[in-house]
């Protein structure tokens, strides 16, 4: 039997597509953390103490294998000037957009990471935790993709006309994004982030074909990711991966955010030895989840892609709904000890 690791020793031994002591587990916690501070989201997320206590609180109560730094999206979109509207029951979503007409993007300006009181909060926050754990638990830092981020900076309708419509603006934009996501994720891995989850929906076939990501947010990836001072995860928010997973490969990322529809077995396929698998959890559905259904989704997704590591078990999404109650996730962290340490003997004599 394998000795019991560290969460860093876990996670690097999954990574390097060997088996550790047990599957790690990504307990993306970010609003969650709200509850268990018993906290609006705005009061939580306004101090960087309550993040790092609720964070540090739910590391030891889940045995989680990582410490997420997330505040949420529209943090970024604060520097550039916009605003955060806060729910009591929802994630923070982001006011009204900076940039209203395609002319806007002629007088952009790229924020200073440093003078923005926002990132700087989420700095702090890092360096708490790294001053916390040191180097036994991986510090999960985020950065929205230069590809993604002009969803929040101009809306979904503007943005698809740039894209059509006004090849000059549209890499104009994506030069200021570029230079603005390579600062924030340095400043987080400086900060002591050990990975940067590199958040791309936009860049799934989810959402554009494959012939647009191939011209634009496949590109964009590779150029961004190669500046980045640390590993990168991309991660497309339960949007699909698989037909592009060669070209997520050739941008550098060594973690791949993978959709709870997609199939694992292709996925594992494809993968193996190449990127490691995160997911594929469905928050939403986890809500209502009972205990069978919780040993039987890990047990499931354990059978699946666990073999030969290269597996991180985690929400498809990116972030666990604060609706989830906490016996769920008590019950996951109990059957990915039960069912996912190594060896996984059972596998190929468990009835499926």
């Amino acid at each position: 039997m394998n000795k019991t690791m560290s969460s860093m020793e876990r996670v690097l031994t999954a990574l390097s597509f060997k088996e550790p002591d047990r599957v790690p587990m990504f307990l993306l916690l970010s609003l969650y953390g709200a509850n268990e501070m018993k906290m609006t989201p705005k009061e939580y997320f306004s101090n960087p103490e309550n993040v790092v206590e609720a964070q540090l609180k739910m590391l030891k109560k889940y045995d989680n294998d990582c410490l997420d730094s997330f505040y949420y999206a529209g943090i970024e979109f604060e520097a550039w000037g916009g605003k955060t509207i806060f729910k009591n029951d929802a994630p923070p979503v982001s006011g009204r957009p900076n940039i209203r007409s395609l002319e806007d993007i002629d007088n952009l300006k790229v924020p200073n990471v440093n003078e923005s009181p926002s990132l700087l909060k989420v700095l702090k926050t890092i360096r708490m935790m790294k001053d916390k754990v040191g180097d036994q638990v991986p510090i999960v830092g985020v950065v929205m993709s230069p590809f993604s981020f002009p969803v929040i900076q101009m809306g979904f309708d503007r943005y698809l006309d740039l894209i059509y419509s006004d090849e000059l603006r549209f890499n104009r934009l994506m030069k200021f994004n570029e230079e603005f996501c390579i600062e924030w994720a340095n400043a987080q891995i400086d900060a002591g982030a050990t990975v940067i989850a590199y958040f791309d929906p936009m860049s799934s076939p989810t959402i554009v074909p494959k012939e647009l990501y191939l011209k634009t947010g496949y590109e964009i990836s590779k150029r961004t990711i190669s500046k980045i001072n640390g590993p990168v995860t991309t991660h497309f928010a339960s949007a699909i991966t698989l037909p592009i997973i060669d070209e997520i490969i050739e941008t550098g990322s060594v973690v791949v955010g993978v959709s709870c529809t997609e199939d694992l077995n292709k996925l594992k396929e494809k993968c193996n030895g190449k990127i490691t698998i995160l997911g594929n959890l469905n928050g939403i559905e986890m809500c209502r989840w009972t205990s069978d259904d919780t040993e039987r989704i890990i047990k499931d997704l354990i059978r699946k892609a666990a073999t030969g590591g290269g597996l991180i078990i985690s929400d498809n999404h990116g972030e666990i709904p604060m609706q989830v109650p906490e016996q769920v996730l008590l019950d996951i962290a109990t059957n990915i000890k039960k069912w996912g340490t190594y060896p996984l003997d059972w596998v190929d004599n468990d009835e499926q």
